[in-house]
């Protein structure tokens, strides 16, 4: 049973950001596009750590109420994300990350050669801060991205991605390597495709409450940007021939 929800005042809540779900332990939101999740050496303000740690505050000024980051998602991605609230969640949540289930949603160039598949390649970060698959195994990082075709169009195709390992860029990296860079995705994909925002976004976030132990899921619309795109991309593409691969495993390697 989830402890009972404290309840800091939601009129202080930032622009664009939507709690899901608050206890004692856990403060889970969905995340807008174009937010970092945490400061970095070029932004320091801003953020929505920065963001909810002032919510979490607001009505006492010498509160000393805080979370405590367990894991983040891309600046230009949107979706769930958990942050804890005491260090002990933070400790319990990270410990047992490995079990989690993260699905997420993404709009990609094209269509897969198979309808369901996994990518797996050892992923290495460049000292220009790109990741890029290597055949080096012992100084790329084990990668594995599952995908499942949900629609195709005549130029893009929505794929819901089971994340099984949580690399730097991995989904944006394993899609691109494969020849269907996710929409919008000015890093790795394609700079000219004249859009905007990263067509990215984590669906659903599955984990055991880090004081109660229960399985709790939180999950998310669709975003109305990726029914656009689907939509404004041409009638649907005609269906391939050939069986539902969904064991196979395509290992990318540069």
């Amino acid at each position: 049973m989830i402890k009972k929800k404290s309840k800091p005042s939601r009129k202080h809540l930032p622009p664009g950001v939507e709690i899901l779900h608050e206890d004692d332990d856990i403060l889970v939101v969905e995340k807008p596009h174009g937010l970092l999740t945490i400061a970095t050496e070029q932004r320091t303000t801003g953020t929505l750590y920065a963001k909810l740690t002032e919510y979490v505050r607001k009505g006492n000024y010498k509160s000393r109420n805080r979370i405590f980051i367990v894991h983040r998602l891309d600046r230009d991605a949107s979706g769930v994300l958990v942050f804890a609230k005491t260090p002990e969640a933070k400790a319990t949540l990270q410990g047992n990350w490995e079990d989690a289930r993260k699905l997420y949603l993404a709009v990609i160039h094209g269509q897969m050669p198979e309808k369901s598949g996994e990518i797996v390649s050892h992923l290495l970060e460049s000292k220009a801060q790109k990741v890029h698959s290597t055949r080096d195994t012992k100084q790329g990082m084990l990668s594995r991205t599952a995908y499942r075709v949900l629609r195709e169009s005549a130029g893009h195709s929505l794929l819901e991605i089971d994340l099984l390992t949580g690399r730097k860029h991995q989904i944006r990296v394993h899609l691109s390597e494969s020849g269907h860079p996710i929409v919008g995705d000015r890093k790795y994909g394609r700079n000219k495709d004249g859009e905007k925002r990263l067509a990215l976004h984590a669906k659903l976030l599955s984990f055991e409450h880090p004081t109660t132990g229960e399985r709790v899921k939180f999950e998310t619309e669709t975003p109305g940007y990726f029914n656009r795109l689907m939509r404004d991309s041409g009638a649907p593409a005609e269906p391939k021939r050939g069986r539902d691969h969904a064991s196979q495993k395509k290992e990318t390697r540069s």
